[in-house]
């Protein structure tokens, strides 16, 4: 539109897309990368039950499980495991040795979010 015709074009599409796809995983699935560490925060819709994703840190592949369950009362918390191994924190140290590891995050939520 005028006055900005011949201005912006593909990088416009390409750049939206990319702000889009960096909301939808950081946002909503919850997955950052800081450094050497993925923190896994998602913010579920009470609709959704699960999802899973993989990530890919160099050679090194990250299978993530991702569920919800509703408890009647209390605070809502979230359990994250890496290889079985029951974190402290909400994140995971990323390690590029090509193997394939196994992280599980399950979220406890109060029933009243519930649909």
């Amino acid at each position: 539109m005028a006055p900005h015709i011949g201005r912006g074009g593909w990088t416009w599409y390409t750049g939206a897309a990319g702000w889009s796809y960096r909301l939808i995983v950081e946002s909503l699935l919850g997955v950052r990368r800081t450094a050497d560490r993925l923190q896994i925060m998602p913010c579920m819709p009470a609709e959704w039950q699960s999802y899973t994703l993989d990530y890919r840190y160099g050679d090194t592949l990250y299978h993530i499980d991702i569920s919800q369950t509703f408890i009647a009362s209390g605070a809502s918390t979230q359990r994250l495991s890496l290889d079985g191994v029951e974190q402290d924190e909400e994140s995971i140290a990323l390690v590029d040795d090509g193997s394939t590891h196994r992280v599980e995050v399950i979220l406890s939520t109060v029933a009243s979010a519930a649909p």
